[in-house]
Formats: structure tokens, sequence, C-alpha cells
């Protein structure tokens, strides 16, 4: 996915969808690996920026893994839903909107996780108020 000519980024997130979908039905198990990953990444993606010399390398892609993970966090299993979630997280995480453009300026693993993090947390909280303001939950 990383090494994609074409939206690596989008391919990682269609990945932690599909991750988001098979730990649907089990809360625990769907924290316990989104917190893994985001361990992960805030742990291997600094060293790989500094091994590739490069900020924010488009092939470290465990970012939106995370952040799409945490965007579809405790949504109903419903295709508008995670399609609509899906594409809010991916214009949150391209935009940069305040205070997710802040978080770049971070050095290291922080700073490439941290803009996907608040990006995924926004899309959870705006899609978590949508629901329930539509009466879909």
């Amino acid at each position: 996915m990383g090494n994609s000519p074409v939206a690596p980024g989008t391919l990682a997130s269609f990945a932690g969808a599909l991750v988001a979908i098979i730990l649907w039905n089990m809360p625990f198990t769907y924290g316990t690996v989104t917190i893994f990953i985001t361990v992960l990444g805030l742990l291997v993606s600094g060293p790989m920026e500094d091994m590739l010399k490069s900020k924010d390398p488009s092939c470290v892609v465990i970012d939106e893994v995370s952040g799409i993970l945490i965007a579809l966090f405790l949504l109903p299993l419903d295709w508008p839903v995670l399609i609509t979630a899906f594409f809010l997280f991916r214009a949150l995480d391209m935009f940069k909107l305040y205070p997710v453009n802040q978080m770049e300026k971070f050095e290291g693993g922080l700073g490439i996780m941290m803009d996907d993090i608040v990006a995924g947390v926004y899309t959870n909280i705006v899609m978590h108020i949508a629901i329930r303001w539509a009466g879909i939950v």
C-alpha cells in the first residue's frame, strides 16, 4: 500500500476500514487493535522518517490505518455511515483543518501520526452527532 504509485493513504485507509468491519462486533478487540496500531505507528514512523530522510514519507501509511480505525470506532455497521465516515476522514486528513494542520509540526513519529489521529477523532465525533441527530441509532 505505502509503495502504491496512486493514493497510498487512501488504500491504507481502505485496508483499515476492512479491519474495522472484521472487528465491528468485538469492541474490546477493536479498541485493543486500534491502540496497538497507534502505538506501533508512533514507535516506527519516526525512525522510518529518519531512515528515508523525508518528512512524513508517503510510504508510511500506518497513520492512515490508525486514523480510520479511530474514525469508525463504535459507529453502527451501516454502509451509508461507513462510506460517509470514510470520505469525511479522508477529506479531513487531506485538507488538514485546524488543529489538524498544527499536528504535523511535531517532530518524528508524533508529527506523522497526530494529524491522522485528530482527523479520526474529528470524524468519529461528527459522525456520532450526525447519527444521533438523524435518528439512525
